[in-house]
């Protein structure tokens, strides 16, 4: 695995980018960066402006990478999610069993997140902690019809769609399978959100509980 993780590349729509932040150590810069200062400061005062500063550049030449900061945005979170998918495709396809299969991919779309060395540009935690954050304010917008027709949300949708085939593994005729995978995806960031800033609304609060939550939900509400 980590061989073929080494030399894994996470593919984003290109149309989120005007270049590609992958093909230059500039590029790479900005999204270091962008991780950092998104959640030192958060988004709303999150500015190209303040990122040049941070990177030693003119706020020009980010500009030359994406049209504006939701742009940017859309590209770490959809990095994060098209991560994610990698490491449920690989944790998962040699197990055979389906229930067993169901509950490993439930660990790994709901477990706390730890650095990934391969990708060295990147802090997967401090990403992990902008997509809980943040991650609604890239598709609450007017433009989200239009974002999703043009695939901004393929890689988010995909993931969804693995765990929905998981859980159809499992039982058949259980017929809110996409409900039950969006659920779990979302209801994980809530979790952690909770967790973080309004501690006495959740039970979640050790690195295993909202795995645990989740699996529990799940297998018992399928499997009813």
């Amino acid at each position: 695995m980590d061989r073929l993780l080494q030399s894994m590349k996470i593919t984003i729509n290109d149309k989120i980018y005007i270049k590609d932040p992958e093909s230059s150590e500039l590029g790479k810069k900005i999204i270091q960066d962008s991780i950092l200062l998104i959640h030192e400061i958060g988004f709303e005062k999150f500015t190209f402006k303040k990122l040049g500063l941070a990177i030693e550049s003119n706020e020009s030449s980010i500009y030359r990478y994406f049209e504006n900061k939701h742009k940017l945005l859309l590209y770490l979170t959809s990095w994060y999610w098209g991560w994610l998918e990698y490491h449920l495709v690989f944790s998962t396809n040699s197990i055979t069993n389906p229930i067993e299969k169901l509950t490993k991919a439930i660990e790994v779309v709901t477990k706390v997140i730890e650095e990934d060395s391969h990708f060295s540009h990147i802090n997967e935690i401090v990403l992990s902690k902008i997509v809980i954050n943040e991650y609604s304010k890239s598709y609450l917008t007017k433009e989200v019809d239009e974002e999703n027709k043009d695939g901004y949300f393929t890689i988010y949708k995909r993931l969804i769609a693995r765990l929905a085939e998981m859980i159809t593994g499992v039982n058949s005729e259980y017929k809110y399978a996409s409900s039950m995978a969006s659920t779990v995806l979302e209801g994980n960031l809530h979790q952690f959100f909770l967790k973080e800033h309004f501690p006495t609304l959740t039970d979640c609060h050790n690195s295993k509980s909202s795995t645990c939550y989740f699996t529990e939900v799940v297998l018992k509400t399928i499997q009813n």
